[in-house]
C-alpha cells in the first residue's frame, strides 16, 4: 500500500470494514477489535491514525512494539486464533500500521472472558442475544435450527397420511428402511430424535406445527396502495400448517389479489397471472427453506399496488450478497430441511431459483437487511397497471415508477434528504437533528409524511403510531430506490 493508497482509504472515514486508532496499549483491547473484524466480514485497523483521520504516525520502536502486542492479541487472546495481515506504510508524519484482518472461517470468535463481539458501523459490540448468537454458530456449520429438537412433541404429532404417501413417493421400494418403527425411521431420515421431532420434522409432518413454533406462518396482506403504513387493506390471512399448506395458501394469496391477463386469450378465459407464477413460486419456495428459523417472527408477504414484497427472517451470512444469489451461488441455512423440502415443494435446489426467478420476471429487487436481520424480494407489477390508477387514489400521488429513471421525478428535495438521512432505526428528533430542522411540523409535512405516503420509509412499531419508542427505517423500496440513485 502506498501513501497516496492510504491516504485515500483514510479519506473515506471509519465505517464497519475501516478503523481508526492512534495506538494500542492493552492486548484485551485490541482482541476484541480483531475478533468483531473476524465475526463481521473482516476490514482493516490503521494504527498510527487520530479518529478524526489525520495521520499521527507512529516511530519504529512503537511499531516494533505494536507488532509484538499484536501478534501476542491474535494468538493468545482471542479464541480460536486470528490471523492477520500488517503492513508498515511511510508517511511524512510517521509509519502507520494497516493490519488486515480476514473474514473469519471458524465464527464465532470470542476473546479471553469468553466474550463475543461484532461490529456495528465503525464501532463493535458486545453479542449477548442466543438468537444471535445460534445464527452465528449456525453461519459456522456447528448448529443448524433445523435439527434443533422441538421441546413436548412426539410421533403422535405427526400427519400420518402426509408422511407416509412422501416415504411411499420418495423410499418405498428401498430395502434400507424396511423393518423400522415409525421412532426409528424419523430418526434415519434426520426429523427427529427417536423420541422428540426437530424443527424439520415439525414443519414439514406435523399436524399442527403453529402450536409449539407459532411464529413460523406467513402473514398476507393485500392493500390499495404502495404504502406499508396503509390503515386500510383489500385482504389480510394468516396462513398456517406444514411448508407445504403455506405455499399453497400464500401463492391462493397472491393468486387472489393480483391481475390476470388475456394476452390474445379468448375474453372468456381466465387469462395469465400479470407476474409470471414461475417467479413467485421460486420466491416463495425461498422464503420459507432458507428463512432463519433461530429467529421467532413470520414471513411477511405483502401485495401493493405496485409491487409484491416477500420478506423472510434473517438477512444473508456474511459470506453472500444479493449479486452472488442473483448468480445462482448458496449457502444451506437449513440443510436438513432443504433436503427433504427439495422433494415436497416446487424446489430445483442448487441455488437456481433465484436465477430462474429473475429469468422469467428481471423486474426484481434483492434487498439484504442486516439491521433489520431480514431479506426481501421486491417484485415489481406490470407498470400500466398501477399507474393507470387501479392501485387506489393515493397512487399518482406517490413514488410511481420505483422500475424506471423517472423515479427522481417522484421524489422532493425533501424526501431525498430524508432517506439519505436514515441509517438503521432512527428516532423523530435524531432526524431533525441531522437534518438541522428545528420545527417539527414542518419535518413532518414537508419530509416525513410524504416519504411514509410513498412507502419510502416505515414505522418500526406501526401499531402505536405515537409511541415514545417509535423509529423509523427504510423500507425495501427506499433502499432501492438509494441503490439506484447511487448507481
Amino acid at each position: 500500500m502506498t501513501q497516496s493508497d492510504l491516504q485515500k482509504a483514510i479519506t473515506r472515514g471509519e465505517d464497519s470494514r475501516h478503523q481508526f486508532k492512534r495506538d494500542a496499549t492493552n492486548a484485551d483491547g485490541l482482541a476484541a477489535e480483531l475478533a468483531a473484524f473476524a465475526n463481521s466480514g473482516g476490514g482493516w485497523l490503521f494504527l498510527g491514525v487520530n479518529d478524526d483521520g489525520s495521520i499521527a504516525g507512529l516511530d519504529g520502536a512503537s511499531v516494533r512494539r505494536l507488532n509484538q502486542l499484536l501478534g501476542n492479541a491474535a494468538s493468545q487472546h482471542v479464541r480460536p486464533p486470528v490471523h492477520p495481515l500488517t503492513e508498515n506504510v511511510q508517511t511524512d508524519q510517521g509509519l502507520v500500521v494497516v493490519v488486515e484482518v480476514p473474514d473469519g472461517l471458524a465464527k464465532p470468535y470470542l476473546d479471553n472472558q469468553g466474550r463475543i463481539w461484532v461490529k456495528q458501523g465503525s464501532d463493535k459490540r458486545h453479542v449477548t442475544s442466543r438468537e444471535e448468537m445460534q445464527r452465528m454458530f449456525q453461519r459456522s456449520g456447528l448448529v443448524y435450527a433445523d435439527v434443533v429438537p422441538v421441546a413436548g412433541t412426539s410421533i403422535e404429532d405427526i400427519d400420518d397420511k402426509a408422511f407416509t404417501a412422501y416415504f411411499d413417493r420418495r423410499y418405498g421400494e428401498s430395502d434400507e428402511f424396511s423393518g423400522l418403527t415409525r421412532e426409528q425411521l424419523l430418526q434415519n431420515l434426520g426429523l427427529g430424535d427417536g423420541s422428540e421431532l426437530n424443527l424439520s420434522g415439525l414443519m414439514l409432518f406435523a399436524r399442527n406445527p403453529q402450536l409449539w413454533r407459532p411464529a413460523f406462518e406467513v402473514k398476507a396482506v393485500a392493500f390499495p396502495g404502495t404504502a406499508l403504513h396503509d390503515t386500510r387493506y383489500l385482504d389480510s390471512e394468516d396462513i398456517k400448517g406444514t411448508l407445504l399448506e403455506q405455499f399453497r395458501g400464500a401463492f391462493a394469496f397472491i393468486k387472489r389479489n393480483l391481475h390476470h391477463v388475456q394476452h390474445g386469450r379468448s375474453f372468456n378465459t381466465l387469462g395469465e397471472l400479470e407476474i409470471p407464477e414461475t417467479a413467485l413460486e421460486e420466491l416463495l419456495v425461498n422464503a420459507l427453506i432458507h428463512r432463519d428459523y433461530f429467529t421467532s417472527a413470520s414471513v411477511r408477504l405483502m401485495v401493493f399496488a405496485d409491487r409484491v414484497e416477500i420478506v423472510s427472517p434473517g438477512h444473508l451470512s456474511d459470506s453472500l450478497s444479493p449479486e452472488d444469489i442473483r448468480r445462482g451461488k448458496t449457502i444451506r441455512r437449513n440443510p436438513t430441511l432443504t433436503e427433504h423440502a427439495s422433494h415436497i415443494l416446487p424446489y430445483r435446489g442448487m441455488g437456481s431459483g433465484i436465477p430462474r426467478a429473475l429469468q422469467a420476471w428481471p423486474r426484481i429487487d434483492l434487498v439484504d437487511d442486516s439491521s433489520g436481520n431480514q431479506f426481501s424480494a421486491v417484485v415489481w407489477r406490470p407498470e400500466a397497471e398501477w399507474r393507470s390508477g387501479t392501485g387506489g387514489d393515493q397512487v399518482t400521488d406517490q413514488v410511481t415508477d420505483q422500475v424506471t429513471d423517472q423515479v427522481t421525478d417522484q421524489v422532493t428535495p425533501e424526501m431525498e434528504r430524508l432517506l439519505l438521512a436514515i441509517d438503521g432505526e432512527v428516532k423523530r428528533a435524531d432526524l431533525q437533528q441531522a437534518l438541522g430542522l428545528k420545527h417539527t411540523p414542518h419535518f413532518r409535512d414537508a419530509y416525513l409524511r410524504p416519504a411514509l405516503e410513498a412507502g419510502l420509509v416505515e414505522l418500526t412499531i406501526p401499531d402505536k403510531p405515537n409511541s415514545r419508542l417509535q423509529k423509523y427505517r427504510l423500507t425495501a423500496a427506499g433502499k432501492t430506490w438509494l441503490q439506484r440513485r447511487s448507481d
